[in-house]
């Protein structure tokens, strides 16, 4: 029983290493990264909504409602980036179920366990996505 948990266990492992690889390779770009791009893999820069076409961030009006504008723009930036965040994780921990899931071995309490961590996971992403919707919406209305 013990060996063919561990058998499973490395089967396991050896396919999710292999799928992540083949996924890595096939999400990684076939251009160059430019330094002023508004996002790196889904990420988007810190500095979105703010520069000038020529890569160079513009400065914000003197008034009050400029600069505010500039610092929110910064913020629901740096919270999109969280959120982002927020939603890989979620993936892995779907992966994580998943992987529980294959290794359980017909054990009730490790497939009740697995299926936990997915109905988490899940409900985590979509919480993840539809705010990163309404941080875009909201960026949206102040630029």
């Amino acid at each position: 029983m013990k060996i063919r948990k561990i058998r499973n266990w490395i089967a396991a492992l050896l396919f999710v290493t292999s799928m992540g690889g083949v996924t890595v390779a096939m999400a990684t770009p076939q251009t160059t990264f430019a330094a002023c791009n508004d996002r790196l893999l889904t990420f988007p820069a810190w500095f979105r909504g703010l520069t000038d076409g020529s890569c160079e961030i513009k400065k914000p009006d003197s008034s009050q409602t400029g600069i505010s504008t500039f610092v929110w723009t910064i913020v629901l930036n740096i919270i999109e980036i969280g959120l982002q965040l927020v939603g890989y994780l979620s993936v892995a921990f779907i992966i994580r179920g998943g992987f529980k899931y294959m290794t359980a071995i017909g054990e009730a309490g490790e497939i009740e366990k697995a299926k936990t961590i997915i109905k988490n996971a899940v409900i985590g992403l979509v919480i993840s996505i539809f705010s990163v919707a309404i941080v875009n919406f909201v960026a949206g209305a102040i630029n």
